[in-house]
């Protein structure tokens, strides 16, 4: 009996080493802040599409007057245009992240780098919205002719007025910022170190 030749065939029978890459584990380990975002993303499209269907009864519920009503329906569809550009974009990369294959370092990065930009864009709209709403505030206290706004104006001067239309806009730009940080922000640190670590090797 050849035992030489019984080895080779013993060595070549063997099974093919199924140790994983280190790259192969960091991928893996970045499809979970992946899916954490992925699910923040579907939350959000529906709080912000609740949010809108909400604003269109504010003018019922306040008791809006015809004219001021009028106005409203035409912030009101700017505001519609803005959020349907906005959910569309976010729809068409919500849906593109799950036909991606997320095994590789190019399309990890892909990932990172469109959340990124639609984050961009979740922030701009809200800058927006928020301009719209407190541009309607005004034309409503300017517009409205009743005893309250009356008294308001008569106590407030312009320069007041201003400043807290500036007040407001930085609130609402530190909201904004410290929301996208909180909810979005510490998913997308994660993927980055991950892709980094990758890069590196």
């Amino acid at each position: 009996m050849n035992f030489d030749k019984l080895k080779d065939d013993w060595n070549k029978n063997e099974p093919v080493s199924t140790e994983v890459s280190e790259n192969m584990l960091k991928l893996k380990e970045a499809s979970t802040p992946i899916d954490q975002l992925r699910k923040k993303m579907k939350y959000e499209f529906f709080g912000q599409l609740i949010s809108l269907i909400l604003l269109a009864f504010i003018p019922k519920l306040i008791g809006f007057t015809d004219e001021l009503k009028n106005i409203y329906i035409l912030f009101y569809a700017i505001i519609c245009g803005f959020m349907a550009y906005y959910f569309f974009k976010f729809y068409r990369f919500y849906k593109h992240s799950y036909d991606l294959s997320l095994d590789s370092r190019k399309n990890l990065l892909w990932f990172y780098y469109e959340m990124r930009l639609n984050l961009e864009l979740y922030k701009s709209l809200t800058y927006i919205v928020g301009f719209i709403l407190l541009a309607f505030s005004a034309i409503a206290l300017f517009t409205i002719k009743s005893d309250l706004s009356s008294k308001i104006l008569a106590k407030m001067s312009i320069t007041y007025i201003a400043i807290n239309a500036v007040v407001t806009i930085v609130i609402i730009g530190v909201i904004t910022e410290l929301w996208a940080t909180s909810y979005y922000g510490k998913y997308l640190k994660r993927i980055k170190i991950i892709v980094d670590s990758i890069d590196e090797e």
